[in-house]
C-alpha cells in the first residue's frame, strides 16, 4: 500500500512541477513582452494627457447658446413630426434644420 501512495504522490508532484514550469514560462513570456513594449514606447514622444472641456466663461456661454439652439431646432422638428404625416416634409425639416443651424447660430448669438 505504501508503494502505491508513494507512486501517487510522485505523480502529483510531477503534475505540480509541470504546472509550475508552465506558469513560470508564461510569466517569463509576459515579462519579455512588457519589456519589448516599454523599449518601443520609450522611444515615442510623450503626448500631453487629454484635458477636459474648457471651463472658461466664454466656453460656458458657447455651450449654453449651442444647447439653446439645439433645443429650439429639436422642438421644431418634433412639432413638424407630430403635425405632419408626410415623410418628405419630415425629412425636409430635418435637412433644413441641419443646414440652417450654423446660420441661425451666427444670426442669433454673434455680438460683433
Amino acid at each position: 500500500m505504501s508503494k502505491e501512495r508513494a507512486r501517487r504522490r510522485a505523480e502529483r508532484e510531477q503534475e505540480a512541477a509541470t504546472l509550475a514550469a508552465a506558469r513560470a514560462a508564461e510569466v517569463e513570456r509576459r515579462e519579455r513582452r512588457e519589456a519589448r513594449l516599454r523599449a518601443i514606447t520609450a522611444r515615442l514622444p510623450r503626448s500631453t494627457p487629454p484635458r477636459g472641456r474648457p471651463g472658461g466663461v466664454l466656453a460656458q456661454r458657447r455651450r449654453r447658446e449651442s444647447g439653446a439652439l439645439l433645443a429650439a431646432l429639436l422642438a421644431v422638428n418634433v412639432l413638424v413630426w407630430i403635425v405632419t404625416g408626410d415623410w418628405a416634409l419630415r425629412l425636409a425639416a430635418v435637412v433644413v434644420s441641419l443646414l440652417a443651424a450654423p446660420v441661425l447660430h451666427t444670426l442669433l448669438f454673434r455680438r460683433s
